[in-house]
Formats: C-alpha cells, structure tokens, sequence
C-alpha cells in the first residue's frame, strides 16, 4: 500500500527536532522542466530553513546557476538522459562527490539519478529517490522489463520513495515498492498569479479574438504533443475559421523537427526558447496536457494558478488535481480531448470560471511551499530511522 503524506502532516514517524539541522545532496540530470522545478523549490526551503544544500548535476541547463543563486553548493556531475549511456564513469564521478560531500541524506531525482545513485550509494547513507514519473513507462520489450525488475530490487537501498501523486504511488507498489509516500507535486501561488489575457497578448504579439490553446512542455514522446497535433485538426473543422485559432507550443526537444513538419498545414505557433511561460498561460483560453505518461505535471498546476482552464489525458493523476467533469479524458480518448478543447473555445465565459475555480484549488491542495516542507520532512526523518536502527530499534 501506498502511504499517503499530505501537505500539512507526514506520516514519516519523523522525531527530530525542529532545530535539527542536515547536509542535503540532491542528484539530478534533467536541468530544466518540470524536475528543475521541483529541485529549485526544494533548494529555497531547506536553505532557508538553515539546511546546508548541495546539488549535483550537469553544467547544461539552467538549474546549476539557479542552484548557487538559490543558496546551495553545486558540484558538476555530467550525466546524460539515456539509461545505458555513461553509467559506469557516471557512478565513478557520484562516488567521488558523494564522498567529498559526505552529506547526511541523498535525494535522487528522476530515473537516471535514481539508477546511478542508488547504484553508487547502496543504502550506506539515507537515501530518498524521487522518481518524478517511472523509467518502465518510457520503455518498451525488454527494456520494460529490465526496468521493472531493477525497480524491485533497487528498491532495498531506498530509504523513503516520494511520489508526487496517488497514480505514481499505486505504479511504484505494482513494481514493487514498499511503501512509497505520496506528496502532491505543487507550485508557488506568488509566483504563479493571475495575469490580464489582453497584455500578455499584447506582449505576444497574439490577436486578442484568437482562440487560444497553449500546450507547454519538452517535445518529446512522453508530453504527447503529436497527439495534440492530431486533436487540434478537430476544433479547426467544427468550431473555428483558421485565422482564428491558435495552438500554441511552448518548450523544446529532440521532437521538435517531426511536430514543425506534422504541423506545416495548421495554425501552430512554436516557441522553443521561454524560461518563463507565464505571459503564454496568461494569454490562452485554455491549457491543455496531452502527455503520454507523467508523475505528477507541474504545467497544469501552473496554468491553474494563473485562473486558466485545463483539459488533458488522465494521466499522472490529472484526473484527481482538475476539479471540472469532463475537463480530463480518457489517455486513448482523443474524440473526447477535441470535444474538450472544442467546449472552452467556444465559450470563453466558461473556460474563465473554470480558471477562478482552479486556482482556489491549487491555493487549498498544491502549494509547492507546503510540499517542500512536507518532503523535507521526510528526507530528515530518515535520520531518526537510521539511528533507531543502530540502536536497535523499530521504525515505522
């Protein structure tokens, strides 16, 4: 069974002190995105709680400067996405700096880190990894079940597993996880406001009549916007005139080339280089995520914050954060996502009171200031668990 940890109570058992005070390595090789996100929102808890922080992670990418700015030490680990490219230097370069760190707890993030570090540490230090979406779910064949296997047996030198969703946690129990803790993904509501849709299209250069969609994320296979591409053709043909519609993708990726010829025939508006997507929420009448697989998105969230409406596949549990009936569908359903996409463009009125909503939502349930907290709860309860450990001891 899952164990589910709220934003406002752990279920840890953690007993140290408020004043307690732990050297936190975090192990990451996506620098951007969602992951980034997550790390960075992490990093401003713990050093501002008196933490000491250091991230690991390649130079590339924009989470190393943000680290540092951020308070926390970064040490460059040079590691790439694919599984079974670079693991044994990659291993050999995390031994090293987890033994000149010599941190209290390792907090690994996403697959890659998950496979090197647990690989590296074999539970001689409290270990959380958070796998931030599974690695079997972006295989096929063999290497599925290579990676299903790895999970269950990985899984011995994992301390607590954090899953940003009850749908993440139920897939880690069927790999084989013990226990895994579940912690809502959230986002930063001061950060994320509300914005008038006339001045960031303004900015845009968006016609301010358009109908918008806005889809951010990587390209690539997982986010599913060749799907969308598919999806968009319908609200072409049933609602709207050409020059009136936009779709509007924000992000880049190794999918890139094949979206722009896919979608050489439709109003697609491609925007490969945005370190900040706020404007692009602001100015659509609906964001849609129409992602193969996922942990738990962050972008829905976002575009909740900002009193956008949200439509996607129900994946990651994206059923469970988007309160409107009907506004997430079916993975394989994508009639029902056109119908979906078709309903909020059609009628801005009611795309605007689903974003009111939605924002009252991600204010009660998805704070990204309450999960830090929650997570780093758990991350320095494994050190309550590992000196009941020592001294004999039985832990929750």
């Amino acid at each position: 069974m899952a164990r589910h940890t709220t934003t406002a109570s752990v279920t840890s058992g953690a007993t140290r002190s408020p004043d307690a005070r732990a050297h936190i390595l975090h192990v990451t090789q996506p620098t951007d995105a969602g992951v980034a996100r997550v790390v960075l929102s992490l990093i401003d808890h713990q050093v501002a709680s008196g933490h000491a922080v250091t991230v690991a992670c390649p130079t590339t990418g924009p989470l190393a400067d943000r680290a540092a700015r951020a308070g926390a030490t970064v040490m460059a680990w040079e590691s790439v996405r694919e599984p079974a490219r670079g693991i044994v230097a990659e291993t050999a370069a995390l031994r090293e700096i987890v033994r000149s760190v010599d941190p209290d707890v390792v907090h690994l993030h996403s697959s890659k880190a998950g496979l090197v570090g647990r690989l590296t540490v074999r539970g001689a230090v409290p270990t959380v990894f958070q796998p931030h979406a599974w690695a079997d779910q972006a295989a096929q064949g063999a290497v599925r079940v290579a990676a299903r296997a790895w999970e269950r047996f990985a899984d011995r030198w994992v301390d607590v597993t954090v899953c940003g969703s009850e749908a993440e946690a139920r897939h880690g129990v069927d790999l084989g996880v013990r226990h895994p803790e579940v912690v809502r993904n959230g986002v930063d509501p001061t950060h994320f406001v509300p914005r008038d849709r006339a001045a960031a299209r303004a900015r845009l250069g968006v016609p301010l009549k358009a109908r918008v969609a806005v889809c951010v994320g990587r390209l690539c296979e997982q986010k599913g916007q060749d799907q969308l591409l598919e999806t968009w053709r319908a609200p072409l043909v049933e609602r709207a005139p050409a020059t009136d519609a936009l779709l509007v993708l924000v992000g880049g990726g190794p999918a890139e080339a094949a979206l722009r010829t896919a979608a050489r025939d439709l109003p697609v508006r491609f925007v490969t280089d945005c370190d900040d997507p706020r404007d692009w929420y602001a100015a659509a009448d609906v964001v849609t995520a129409p992602s193969r697989w996922e942990g738990a998105a962050l972008a829905p969230l976002e575009a909740m914050a900002m009193n956008r409406a949200v439509v996607g596949y129900d994946v990651g549990g994206l059923g469970a954060v988007v309160p409107t009936p009907g506004a997430v569908v079916l993975g394989d359903d994508s009639a029902a996502l056109s119908r979906a996409l078709n309903e909020r463009l059609a009628d801005r009125s009611v795309a605007d009171q689903e974003g009111t909503h939605n924002r009252a939502v991600v204010e009660a349930r998805f704070d990204s200031r309450a999960t830090a907290r929650a997570i780093t709860a758990l991350a320095t309860g494994t050190l309550d668990a590992q000196a009941a450990r020592h001294r004999g001891e039985a832990t929750p």
